[in-house]
């Protein structure tokens, strides 16, 4: 399968992918790969491709194909791969510092400052920053952390489909039993509640009839003398479910959790690990949703280039915590830092978020155009450039999951990597660099319908509409 195109890029003249994949020197290094790599490994199991450099939205893999990536590092890289601003900032900070601990340094203190002033200006001066080990996960943990020890309180709140991490803390706040169930010992005094899912409602409820019963149900059970549920030390949301599927919360379900947890004085954690940074066309999520959460957690794309940082932003009021409470090694990674300065001017500088939310507008067309070519597609949604397509069987309703991994293998042969997500892998993810173009959204548009017609054709489904 080959997929040409005739626009420049840098370094690249777009999707181009010659032979089946993997090709001989992808499959050379895969190998050496499986036989010496841990079993948990992942990505190249669905995408099997060795990749030698990356610019701008694409990768080219050993046997010269090239993608258009539309996985981004898992959404790390905002600025695609290799971007010129952050990468000449991380380069200048290696000849200077790298390594800091939790020492002050003048690119730290200029990160503090901008990260800070990317919030709602009523949070500004009431926010602490708290710098974690390099992960997502990281943040997650050192929020339950927090607010444990700021509450002296035992218990968490956390909502079903959501995704935390892989730590010990942050997967006991995690729905995915099946990443949980072989591991013993989890983070005792969990509680899993209905997330805004209206699209397959927790309890079959339709949301035009409904009374956000998924709040009301949380709500009752923190007020309920009965409830069986001390007052918690926290609760934790996404606000768009992730890898749960891309799943934006409703707006009233996301208000009233944030009322009842304002009233009955239960510090709100929103992760925004995978939704901040501009992915979802503002800087962070919850700006949309008309909230003011006591502590953001941030990771992923806090660099803009890939380079590994994450922090807890949070209301002073909760930092109680003594000296060396809670530290980490790897904090104060200095070329992360300086390259999150480049990447936060050029967002500003460069109106990134407008085009994220210029670009979503014109995904979506592309993606509801997949509604019209199949009922085999249920939904389409997302927020800004977090977007996904649901595939189910239209006559059980159940997840069409090998569907889905059939578009996945036919996009990437045809030079579009994406990602799977939700229950049974049954939602193709896209997660492109927020200043992706009007050319590359077209082009993934297109290949996203060749491959869903290919994939149907491939597995004798009919469901054409």
């Amino acid at each position: 399968m080959t997929a040409t195109v005739d626009h420049a890029a840098p370094g690249f003249t777009g999707p181009r992918v010659t032979g089946s994949l993997p090709g001989p020197r992808s499959a050379e290094l895969l190998g050496r790969q499986a036989a010496r790599e841990s079993n948990s490994r992942s990505y190249p199991r669905k995408l099997p491709i060795a990749i030698r450099r990356g610019r701008g939205s694409y990768v080219e893999d050993l046997d010269g194909n090239v993608f258009l990536d539309f996985l981004s590092g898992a959404g790390v890289l905002s600025l695609g791969h290799n971007h010129p601003e952050p990468l000449a900032a991380a380069h200048r900070q290696l000849d200077e510092f790298v390594h800091g601990l939790d020492f002050p340094t003048p690119v730290k203190d200029e990160f503090t400052d901008l990260t800070i002033g990317m919030l709602p200006e009523p949070m500004r001066e009431r926010t602490r920053i708290h710098f974690c080990g390099p992960t997502g996960a990281n943040a997650v943990d050192a929020a339950l952390k927090l607010c444990k020890t700021a509450t002296g309180r035992e218990e968490v709140i956390t909502f079903q489909g959501g995704f935390h991490g892989a730590t010990m803390a942050a997967m006991s706040v995690t729905g995915l039993v099946e990443q949980k169930e072989p591991v013993r010992g989890r983070m005792p005094g969990v509680h899993f509640f209905p997330y805004s899912n209206c699209h397959n409602c927790p309890l079959g409820l339709k949301r035009d009839s409904c009374q956000v019963n998924c709040a009301a149900f949380l709500e009752r059970a923190l007020t309920d003398v009965n409830g069986g549920i001390t007052l918690p030390a926290a609760v934790i949301m996404e606000l768009v479910q992730g890898e749960g599927g891309v799943i934006p919360a409703d707006v009233e379900f996301v208000q009233r959790v944030r009322e009842v947890t304002r009233r009955l004085g239960i510090p709100l954690i929103v992760d925004e690990v995978q939704s901040g940074c501009g992915r979802t066309g503002t800087w962070f999520a919850f700006e949309q949703y008309g909230i003011e959460p006591d502590v953001v957690c941030a990771s992923k794309a806090l660099s803009g280039m890939g380079l590994p940082a994450a922090v807890i932003l949070y209301d002073k009021k909760l930092d109680t915590w003594a000296p060396g409470a809670h530290s980490g090694t790897f904090r104060g990674n200095q070329p992360a830092f300086a390259a999150g300065v480049a990447t936060m001017k050029v967002v500003r500088r460069e109106r990134i978020l407008e085009n994220v939310r210029a670009r979503a507008d014109q995904l979506m067309v592309h993606l509801q155009d997949l509604r019209a070519l199949s009922e085999y597609v249920a939904d389409v949604r997302g927020l800004g450039l977090m977007t996904g397509v649901e595939l189910t069987d239209p006559a059980t309703g159940k997840p069409a999951t090998a569907l889905a991994k059939r578009v996945q293998w036919e996009a990437v042969s045809r030079g579009l990597i994406v990602e799977l997500g939700g229950r049974d892998d049954c939602v193709v993810r896209m997660l492109p660099p927020l200043n992706c173009t009007a050319y590359e959204i077209d082009a993934a548009g297109r290949i996203l319908s060749e491959s869903l017609t290919a994939a149907l054709a491939a597995l004798s489904l009919g469901g054409a509409r």
